[in-house]
């Protein structure tokens, strides 16, 4: 499927850019062009990479021009671009709207222009039912994305919707070993929060699933296994930590929620179980695709998807984080 292909990753200098990268290069396509403004972060990955099939671009999704260069003569875009901390959306509202909705709008007009053959939003499992600002913004780019199968046949835009992904730039885990190290103690914000969480590499391998099966229109959403916070705490104190290690409960931050949702009461009507990795929602819009796949797959019975739904085990916990590399 990528073999000979140009491929675009906006924010591609990140850890899933970095992980997409490995694993796109194993698929002998002819070009990876990561997009980013992250000038230190693009150096260390060329030096780390030292490819010839890499290009390295800066630039800003804010930016249109920028972004229109960078789709010329593309087949696929990847856009992992964003603003995800969720108190930095708090604080510097305009600028996560620039980033994540005028942005990804930016890179939705330059794929219609070039005719890309394929654009995959990356999305969170913040943006259903979304409490904050970073998971509004993240709806909107998945509304915007959506509904750009209806200004064109030329490209197919469909998103991908996960949670926690382990070993990510600023995730849990690596926060909590450093903790460790510099305070011997572990603040968390509720015993009853619980998170839906993913190896980097694993997620990787299912955006291509969803590259290859969807037509247009689609938010594939992964099915991901969840963990109490209070359970990968403690598990992490008895690895890196000793009898002194303080696990601290701070209270919920502003914009946070105690269960997040991959899939919402009113989206599960249209969801159907599309492999066991994956659901996939058909859109509420009336598009011009053909999805008669569906009708090999069935229907959801849940009435929405949380990660208190799929809450998992200590020895399924600790198998994940030895696979992450912890």
């Amino acid at each position: 499927m990528f073999e000979s292909k140009r491929i675009l990753i906006t924010g591609g200098s990140g850890s899933w850019g970095n992980e997409l990268t490995t694993q796109l290069l194993e698929k002998n396509p002819k070009e990876i062009i990561i997009f980013s403004r992250g000038e230190l972060a693009q150096v260390n990955m060329e030096r780390k990479f030292n490819n010839s099939k890499l290009t390295f671009t800066i630039g800003d999704v804010r930016d249109y021009e920028s972004v229109n260069e960078a789709c010329k003569n593309i087949d696929y875009v990847y856009h992992l671009a964003a603003l995800k901390h969720v108190p930095i959306c708090e604080n510097y509202p305009q600028e996560a709207i620039k980033t994540n909705i005028d942005g990804t709008s930016n890179l939705i007009k330059a794929c219609i222009k070039n005719k890309v053959k394929k654009f995959i939003d990356v999305s969170t499992d913040k943006a259903v039912s979304p409490s904050n600002l970073y998971g509004m913004t993240k709806s909107v780019g998945e509304k915007l994305t959506i509904h750009a199968n209806k200004l064109t046949k030329d490209t197919d835009f469909i998103c991908v919707r996960g949670g926690n992904v382990l070993g990510s730039n600023g995730s849990v885990v690596p926060f909590f070993i450093k903790r460790i190290e510099e305070t011997n103690s572990i603040d968390i914000t509720s015993n009853k929060m619980t998170r839906y969480f993913l190896t980097l590499p694993e997620a990787i391998k299912l955006l291509f699933q969803a590259t290859e099966h969807s037509v247009g229109g689609e938010t594939f959403v992964m099915n991901m296994p969840s963990f109490y916070i209070k359970n990968i705490a403690q598990i992490i104190v008895k690895k890196y930590g000793n009898k002194d290690t303080m696990i601290n409960n701070i209270g919920i931050r502003e914009g946070e929620k105690i269960h997040e949702t991959l899939v919402s009461e009113h989206e599960s009507k249209k969801t159907f179980k599309f492999n066991e990795d994956y659901f996939v929602i058909l859109p509420e819009l009336k598009i011009d695709r053909d999805y008669s796949y569906t009708e090999n797959l069935s229907k959801v019975s849940f009435s929405s998807f949380t990660s208190l739904d799929n809450i998992k085990d200590n020895e399924f916990l600790v198998d994940l984080l030895n696979k992450g590399g912890f």
